[in-house]
């Protein structure tokens, strides 16, 4: 992990060993005590947790912003209290169902057409393209303000076209 990916949860919870629900309902207690923006990271070992994770995190306007996988079979979920207030976008381009180069292709016409700082809101489930939008925007000088995982290789990319 890179120091620019680094993510310090305030909370760590490890439920290696318990079945779900057992790790979601956890979480959500957890969570709710943890003020707005703070992050958990839940430790399981569960294979439910994460597609579970996944649809109540979406449901209760909380966010799974990153995922790492352990060497023992466990994932820890880095989760946080609510969407950021920062996380909004003039434009959203859902590209979920095609495939690499496509998502950043369609992102590059799209903002060639924003105003100077505005944002774009880049949704795709391809496989590659998280390292793919991360290498186009540091190459071409766009900010990358942030990505957000909402599923299973499912990404939610905020694009800033440059003043």
């Amino acid at each position: 992990m890179t120091e620019e990916n680094a993510i310090e949860p305030d909370v760590t919870l490890n439920l290696v060993g318990v079945t779900c629900p057992g790790p979601i309902v956890s979480a959500k207690k957890m969570i709710d005590e943890l003020g707005r923006g703070k992050v958990l990271l839940l430790v399981s070992d569960c294979h439910g947790t994460e597609d579970d994770l996944y649809a109540w995190a979406h449901n209760t306007g909380n966010a799974v912003i990153k995922v790492e996988r352990y060497a023992d079979g466990s994932n820890g979920f880095f989760i946080q209290h609510g969407a950021p207030e920062h996380r909004s976008a003039q434009v959203v381009l859902d590209m979920r169902g095609s495939v690499c180069p496509g998502p950043i292709l369609e992102a590059r016409k799209l903002l060639h057409g924003m105003a100077p700082g505005e944002v774009l809101c880049l949704v795709s489930n391809c496989p590659g393209s998280r390292d793919d939008v991360e290498d186009w925007t540091r190459e071409t000088g766009l900010e990358l303000v942030e990505t957000v995982q909402t599923g299973v290789h499912e990404y939610e990319f905020f694009i800033r076209k440059p003043a």
